[in-house]
């Protein structure tokens, strides 16, 4: 069972109450309970005991699975980590693994003042790493244009508009990108 902000999430392949269930030590034993995070089983030899859920099947293996008679919504776990992907994604808690482009592995960006003064560098991985957050950070603030309860249609129109011109300005930076599908993308069409 999986409970994410206030929902029930039932997993499929959750043991369930009246499932019995083999352990070399203990015996055979029968499920009596299921918590979040553990199972309480009952066996012959051994009483009462309690399991993570994350190591059962390697603890022990199943004789005869008890059939689930709950009425709850059921889900897989990779519906549950879809979902959740899909959520932290669209409110910034996961920032996409973005490659950087071989040829500028290594590299370093050497800023050069006009006058006699010192030069900057500035490791070229250090500078791409910069510009993802910048990203990152964009699609985050488009969301919540896109989310906002006191904007009209008209004002976040206008709001998205002006990001996608951020994003135009940014595209000269698309060079560092391994991938084109990572690229920034303006009003116009996407840089080659």
């Amino acid at each position: 069972m999986i409970i994410f902000a206030g929902l029930i999430f039932i997993c499929m392949d959750e043991l369930t109450a009246g499932t019995w269930v083999e352990h070399d030590r203990y015996g055979e034993g029968v499920v009596c309970k299921s918590s979040l995070t553990s199972y309480e089983i009952i066996f012959e030899r051994g009483g009462k005991m309690s399991f993570s859920k994350t190591n059962i099947l390697r603890d022990m293996r199943i004789i005869e699975k008890a059939e689930d008679t709950s009425t709850e919504p059921k889900l897989t776990l990779a519906e549950v980590e879809n979902v959740m992907e899909m959520i932290l994604h669209r409110y910034g808690g996961v920032q996409e693994n973005v490659e950087i482009a071989e040829r500028w592995k290594g590299g370093t960006l050497i800023l050069k003042p006009g006058n006699d003064s010192q030069s900057k560098e500035i490791p070229v991985e250090t500078f791409f790493h910069k510009i993802v957050m910048l990203r990152d950070r964009l699609r985050v603030l488009e969301q919540n244009i896109n989310s906002h309860k006191i904007l009209n249609d008209r004002e976040k129109v206008e709001l998205q508009q002006y990001i996608s011109r951020v994003y135009g300005s940014l595209t000269t930076f698309n060079v560092l990108f391994k991938d084109k599908d990572d690229y920034f993308v303006g009003t116009g069409k996407k840089d080659e």
